[in-house]
């Protein structure tokens, strides 16, 4: 499992759903494992009780490990971090409702249930919870919480808290977690410290890891305060960190909490060494940039090619101030894309699409302005054993078979089933604009007076992009470019990010960028992608509003795949499916994640194997000091 490098895990599996559905959720533990008193009334035997949960055999560390292998467990505690936030501001601490916008790192002041360890590829150990029981037909599984659990104003943490969060998420939190959750039947306190999931979806493999990740919140708090409502207080969580400063418009400051309940626990000992996580917000990556080598922030993503390839010409990197990290990727390269909105009209019939997709000259892009650093992305699976090559097997054929007519209409094409992935395209700009016009010749449309205009409607087809960063102007631009040579109206607008938000939960855009992060192994999360339930929900990730039968059972397959094997057939076929729709227009990817930090910080080397695990790292007191007096100088 790989997360972003300035995430908690709960963030990581909540947002970008990096979860597992592949092989057998069972628990594992040490020959050691407890043995609980059984809670359940069918006189069945008891369930044993165990320190951790994997997806994939065994977990590798026993149930008396001391920590992470990858940690320091000697780092020293101190220092800051500042990150950049590219966007206008935010106007809410609380990122599980739809209302508002999220301060950014607002996660790691939440605990889970059980934690991820970056050195595995998915295997969970206890932190709220010390102990597990997953019932061997997996109808149910129990958490033992434990007694010193704490939130962050002293209250305990209980198993009341535990239901209440359940409840609260689903009934008046962002329509996601009632689709994550949905397996869930109930949660039940058995007492103070044990707490009960009923599961109703027993075929989901990757229902019991989903609810051992479930952030837990302060049921006395949220009874008092109205949960739907953006808010700025400083509400307790229960994690390492607290909100320390909220400053509307410029940054948010994390402090780590010195009474932290959980500090020495083994998946804690060694992470969040550092004193002040700090977001400051800028309004432009080109002013943050410009930020970052003046020394105001100190922590860098760079997305940017260009920047990359030949930004690092000023004195604090030459002298040997600033460094550069480089780290391969791991999961799936991410899909990232033009995504058209399907509840337009216009976006309806896939000759549409697909020739509005042959105008993205990638090649040219990647020569002029990325320095050819980046490959095109074909799949949704790309670099992985789940992405669909060639022509389909006999068995995503038996998938693909019963839904045949349906996918005919809605693909208005029998390519997914004869013809071969990547699709066949023209290379040469000419070429593709000329099979770009055909197809809009096709959909019904014809030039009168260098516009495109539909023979029955009278209407022009026009496109509007709607962006909220203006750094990916000189991307959009091109395209435009392309499109109004086949006589498309195109325009593209640049709003803040309140704006774009708003826009986007009332589905008023024509096309906007999308990402859909993948891990090894996919599963619940393909829900809030692709499926007809999340396509009128305003804040899932299916922003396209794709809703099809085919897609949908699909997608229920792959979360109840048996093993490894029929998971790659399923997210083939889902691939191919998804593919031939020409549901967005893919752009690309680097293989890579791309890191600049001053250099301050001390951190694992090498990095787990699964993720970089920043809640890892540490300020080197002595550098720190020395850019300080840099800085005053």
């Amino acid at each position: 499992m790989r997360c972003g490098v300035i995430l908690r895990p709960v963030l990581c599996l909540a947002r970008n759903a990096l979860l597992a559905a592949s092989l057998l959720a069972s628990t594992h533990a040490s020959s050691d494992a407890r043995v609980a008193e059984s809670t359940a009334t069918d006189g069945s035997a008891p369930v044993e009780t165990r320190h951790a949960m994997s997806l994939y055999d065994a977990p590798a560390l026993a149930e008396d490990f001391a920590h992470f292998s990858h940690v320091n467990p000697d780092a020293p505690k101190g220092g800051s971090i500042k990150h950049t936030a590219v966007g206008s501001s935010f106007d809410s601490t609380n990122p599980f409702i739809i209302r508002g916008t999220p301060a950014a790192g607002i996660f790691q002041i939440y605990d889970t249930l059980m934690a991820s360890n970056p050195n595995e590829p998915f295997s969970l150990y206890g932190l709220l919870a010390e102990g597990v029981r997953l019932d061997p037909d997996r109808e149910w599984i129990e958490f033992d919480l434990r007694p010193e659990a704490r939130f962050q104003d002293g209250e305990p943490v209980t198993a009341d808290d535990v239901v209440f969060s359940l409840n609260l998420l689903r009934d008046e939190g962002n329509p996601f977690y009632s689709s994550y959750y949905a397996g869930v039947e109930q949660a039940v306190a058995l007492n103070d410290h044990l707490v009960r999931f009923t599961l109703s979806d027993s075929e989901s493999r990757e229902l019991p890891l989903i609810v051992a990740q479930f952030p837990v919140l302060p049921k006395h708090y949220w009874e008092q305060h109205d949960f739907t409502a953006p808010t700025l207080a400083a509400h307790p969580g229960s994690g390492p960190y607290k909100i320390g400063e909220v400053d509307p418009g410029r940054r948010i400051v994390y402090q780590r909490d010195d009474d932290y309940w959980a500090k020495d626990l083994p998946v804690n000992v060694g992470r969040y060494n550092i004193d002040r996580v700090i977001y400051d917000y800028y309004r432009d990556r080109d002013i943050a940039w410009e930020a970052f080598k003046a020394g105001l922030t100190d922590f860098r993503t760079d997305a940017r090619a260009a920047t990359w390839a030949i930004g690092y010409d000023f004195p604090a990197y030459e002298e040997g101030l600033v460094k550069r990290i480089t780290v391969p990727d791991v999961n799936p390269s991410m899909m990232q894309a033009f995504v058209f909105n399907l509840r337009k009209e216009k976006f309806q019939d896939p000759r549409v699409r697909e020739a509005l997709s042959l105008t993205f000259d990638f090649p040219w892009l990647n020569t002029n302005i990325f320095y050819d650093t980046y490959q095109r992305t074909q799949s949704f699976f790309e670099n992985s054993e789940m992405e669909a090559h060639g022509l389909p097997s006999d068995e995503q054929l038996a998938l693909l078979e019963p839904h045949r007519e349906e996918l005919m209409e809605s693909h208005q094409s029998k390519r997914l089933f004869t013809e071969p992935l990547p699709i066949d395209h023209p290379h040469d700009l000419r070429e593709r604009l000329r099979l770009a016009l055909d197809l809009l010749r096709e959909a019904g449309y014809r030039v009168e007076d260098g516009v495109l205009v539909h023979e029955d409607t009278q209407q022009p087809l026009s496109l509007e992009v709607l962006l909220y960063d203006s750094g990916l102007e000189r991307v959009v631009q091109p395209m435009l470019r392309n499109m109004a040579r086949l006589g498309v109206q195109t325009s593209m607008r640049i709003v803040d990010i309140n704006q774009y938000l708003n826009r986007q939960r009332n589905f008023d855009f024509d096309m906007v960028i999308s990402h859909f992060p993948q891990s090894n192994n996919p599963g619940n999360e393909q829900r809030d992608f692709w499926t007809s339930q999340a396509a009128d929900s305003p804040q899932s990730r299916n922003r396209m509003g794709l809703a099809h039968p085919a897609i949908d059972d699909l997608v229920e397959k792959l979360i109840r795949a048996e093993d490894r094997e029929e998971l790659n057939t399923i997210t083939r076929a889902l691939d191919r499916v998804l593919r031939w729709g020409f549901y967005v227009i893919p752009h690309y990817h680097s293989g890579e994640t791309r890191i600049a930090i001053w250099d301050k910080f001390g951190y694992p080397d090498p990095f787990p194997e699964y993720a970089m695990d920043l809640d890892a790292w540490w300020v080197v007191p002595e550098r720190e000091a020395a850019l300080q007096r840099r800085s005053r100088r």
